[in-house]
């Protein structure tokens, strides 16, 4: 038998490789929503990233895993990864909500800079229905801006929006950067886990 969980965030990436960064603003939201579990989600093809080269979802939910390994905050999912297309956020809601019930609210965690992009995700309105957007937004952020969200939900859904965009830590680290170092051979143990750390290395990823 499934337990039903009260809430769920729900935290999509390609975590290409995951890092400190996603670990420490997740558990922040988390902790902020009282959300007792949040499932990372292992993206297969994020529709804003279809021309750009990821690396293998093997390699990418082996680091996920080792990275919350016995962390009972965190589970990994790879519901993406059996889905042939690009990864629509609305499909993924809908399948955690099937998953666990109608009794279980579900939460999307975004960056505030995606905000900007979010009137042209796929059936955003829907996804606003269906779960709870919330932005973790760093110290300052101007929260004025919505891209045009104005113009496509409820005032309802709007407010909500807006009472969801979180202050989180102000944490410079991207995936970018650390693939950039490993290149470079530079150290990383800043950045991210160290068994992730140890995975990259056995396995040589992210060296030309």
């Amino acid at each position: 038998m499934t337990h039903t969980p009260k809430s769920l965030l729900l935290y999509g990436g390609t975590f290409d490789p995951i890092h400190n960064g996603h670990l420490i603003v997740a558990r922040t939201v988390a902790e902020k929503l009282a959300i007792g579990k949040t499932i990372l989600i292992v993206s297969a093809n994020p529709p804003h990233k279809l021309n750009e080269p990821v690396t293998n979802a093997i390699h990418r939910m082996a680091m996920t895993h080792l990275a919350v390994e016995n962390d009972p905050l965190f589970d990994v999912s790879d519901c993406e990864l059996h889905r042939d297309g690009p990864s629509y956020t609305l499909e993924t809601v809908r399948y955690f909500q099937n998953k666990y019930g109608p009794e279980t609210k579900l939460y999307w965690l975004i960056g505030a800079d995606s905000i900007a992009d979010l009137p042209g995700w796929y059936e955003i309105k829907d996804l606003c229905d269906e779960c709870q957007i919330v932005t973790a937004a760093r110290p300052g952020y101007d929260t004025t801006q919505l891209g045009g969200l104005e113009k496509i939900l409820t005032p309802e859904r709007l407010l909500a929006f807006k009472d969801h965009i979180l202050e989180t830590p102000l944490l410079e680290i991207a995936a970018t950067d650390i693939r950039r170092r490993v290149n470079a051979r530079l150290p990383i143990s800043h950045l991210t886990p160290l068994p992730v750390i140890n995975y990259i290395t056995k396995h040589e990823l992210y060296t030309e």
